[in-house]
């Protein structure tokens, strides 16, 4: 049995990890498509295979107004947090990539130190300093804990982009009579602007999806991540199951576009 010439490996080997990878996937992707059936139960409760089909829980869904109200609350933060993330991060990213000044290594040390502590440390901190400033409940508030949280994300893909242009291009068009602003606005932004949506939608999920925080921040005015613990707490019903498959269908829906307006959208962007 010969090895592969491309990869060094026998075939046996090859098509062991292909059989090894698959298994693991399909261990990881197992609980996910059973939430799709439960969410098209009949039951009253949780229950696999489901007696029945119906979209009851759907329904119920949307037309409970604190499933709702905690829902568009939760896009209302995401937005917002994509918003300021994305124009932070990326003006931190410019400074640490094309600056030159002392303290520029410990400075993005510092812009990635969210990325190592836990969040249940950094929400007490928050909760701590809130509580003084009068910001618990404020769904603001949770916006300004959860940007900090995402902007590290766009600053690492920014940065990331951003040593990939060439100076020579903002030079160029600096010589051609442009602004140091407008060459950047005009030349390195379109460059860089497949990174650039990709890191918004990464801090949109982010955010989105992030419950921590807004169990110590959000006091009674709940996102969407806080209702369904309080609803896995509390009663437990095929509604989680209808709730989880949207939010599973979101992110879908924000990698895709991430892949054809971000990353996958390279060449346009150039």
């Amino acid at each position: 049995m010969t090895p592969s010439r491309t990869t060094g490996r026998s075939p046996a080997l090859n098509l062991f990890l292909v059989i090894w990878c698959a298994l693991v996937f399909g261990f990881l992707m197992a609980p996910l498509l059973i939430v799709f059936p439960i969410s098209f139960s009949s039951a009253s409760y949780l229950q696999f295979p489901p007696p029945g089909w119906s979209l009851r829980w759907y329904q119920a869904y949307l037309s409970d107004y604190a499933w709702m109200d905690a829902t568009w609350r939760s896009v209302k933060v995401a937005l917002a947090t994509t918003v300021l993330s994305t124009v932070l991060g990326t003006m931190l990213a410019f400074s640490l990539v094309r600056g030159r000044y002392p303290g520029r290594a410990a400075l993005g040390q510092v812009a990635n130190t969210p990325l190592l502590v836990p969040t249940i440390i950094y929400s007490v901190a928050v909760y701590g300093l809130f509580a003084q400033m009068r910001l618990i409940g404020q769904w603001w508030g949770i916006v300004l804990a959860h940007t900090v949280l995402a902007i590290p994300y766009v600053t690492i893909m920014v940065s990331a982009a951003l040593k990939t242009v060439d100076p020579r291009l903002e030079q160029a068009a600096i010589g051609l009579g442009a602004s140091r602003l407008t060459a950047i606005r005009r030349v390195t932004l379109p460059i860089i602007r497949p990174a650039i949506i990709s890191a918004m939608f990464l801090a949109f999920i982010s955010s989105f999806d992030e419950l921590v925080v807004a169990m110590f921040l959000g006091g009674v005015n709940m996102t969407l991540p806080k209702k369904m613990f309080d609803n896995i707490v509390n009663e437990i019903d095929p509604t989680i199951a209808a709730v989880s498959v949207l939010q599973i269908l979101l992110v879908c829906v924000c990698l895709l576009l991430a892949k054809r307006f971000g990353m996958g959208g390279q060449k346009i962007g150039v």
